[in-house]
């Protein structure tokens, strides 16, 4: 499948994407991400995103049901495994790694109106502290709502209709993958809430539950391995296998495109 763009009534335009198998990857900078944000917010139409690294990837290659969910979202690209596929597949990487960990206080920062938000994912101690951040480093938003990510499925019901009633303008889920994709697409129709992002470990970094990699290990795009010396047991698999992994998968899809112009 080559690369594709794909339409956006919200800004108007076509954008420029990578296809990475059938998953369309826009080519944004956070500056498009914000303005894209901002437009669905002011014309109060649905925008889910979900922001994909090689593991979000590898992990809907290999459940179908995770696939489907994925190409009903926006995708935008996260870390040096997504950037590596975008120059293995285009010959180009992306424009910007728009991570949820930077992206989300970028938007937060530098978006033209203020914001209703609600936050649902993470312990309750790491989601109450995430509202605490974001209420002191950005005044002009408001947290109308949180709650942690444990949560039964008989409860799904009570739970969208307590986010519905915080009318928020944003809400940020924080169950990891794929739970908070899947969360964000089948309940769609049972929320109001315009713009929907899951953003993974994000309340964990915010609240100070998680230490952020140094500057040099993110300038050299290895964060993930900082992630690891952190957390050995919980992200081996992830890493140490699921690289080579996806490293496999691009070179399939290469090749199969290779066969296909010939």
């Amino acid at each position: 499948m080559l690369a594709r763009d794909f339409e956006s009534e919200l800004l108007g335009c076509r954008i420029e994407a990578t296809a990475i198998g059938p998953f369309a990857i826009g080519r944004l900078r956070s500056r498009d991400a914000i303005q894209l944000v901002e437009a669905a917010v002011q014309k109060r139409q649905n925008l889910d995103i979900a922001i994909c690294n090689a593991h979000t990837l590898l992990s809907a290659m290999d459940d179908p049901r995770y696939a489907a969910t994925l190409q009903k979202m926006t995708l935008l690209n996260d870390g040096i495994g997504i950037s590596l596929a975008s120059k293995l597949l285009r010959e180009e990487p992306f424009p910007e790694n728009l991570n949820g960990t930077d992206l989300i206080p970028r938007i937060l920062a530098n978006i033209g109106i203020p914001l209703r938000i609600y936050l649902l994912g993470a312990k309750e101690e790491q989601v109450r502290l995430a509202k605490e951040h974001i209420e002191t480093a950005y005044p002009k938003h408001q947290v109308v709502g949180y709650r942690d990510g444990y949560f039964a499925s008989d409860e799904l019901d009570s739970l969208c209709q307590g986010i519905n009633e915080a009318k928020p303008d944003l809400l940020l889920v924080a169950m990891g993958n794929p739970r908070q994709e899947t969360f964000i697409v089948e309940n769609r129709s049972a929320l109001t809430v315009p713009v929907a992002i899951g953003v993974g470990a994000l309340f964990d970094f915010m609240s100070g539950a998680v230490v952020r990699a140094p500057k040099i290990f993110q300038a050299a795009g290895l964060e993930w391995l900082f992630r690891l010396l952190q957390e050995p047991r919980r992200l081996f698999r992830r890493y140490v296998i699921g690289i080579p992994r996806f490293l496999f998968a691009l070179m399939k899809i290469r090749f199969s495109r290779s066969g296909v112009s010939r």
